[in-house]
């Protein structure tokens, strides 16, 4: 089961289970979609792996099943976007 992590791990942003700015790739690695088109390319900065929308789990079902609540942040920051 996806743990729908709470935050963007380049910038901090909020990423509460029903956004739909949230993007994964197939580690789970969480970002919002500013990081991911402007920093990213796309592509994980973990894994190199493709960055795709997040499922969004139904709110009835968050109840018994509960979004994460711990936060992840890179240990490396993320890559400047190509404007820096």
């Amino acid at each position: 089961m996806l743990e729908l992590r709470p935050n963007c791990e380049c910038c901090d942003r909020d990423l509460p289970p029903e956004s739909r700015l949230a993007l994964i790739c197939s580690f789970e690695c969480t970002f919002c979609q500013d990081c991911a088109a402007e920093r990213l390319g796309g592509h994980c900065p973990n894994c190199g792996g493709e960055l795709l929308a997040r499922p969004i789990r139904p709110a009835g079902k968050l109840a018994a099943f509960p979004a994460a609540t711990a936060r992840h942040l890179r240990a490396q920051p993320c890559p400047a976007g190509p404007e820096a």
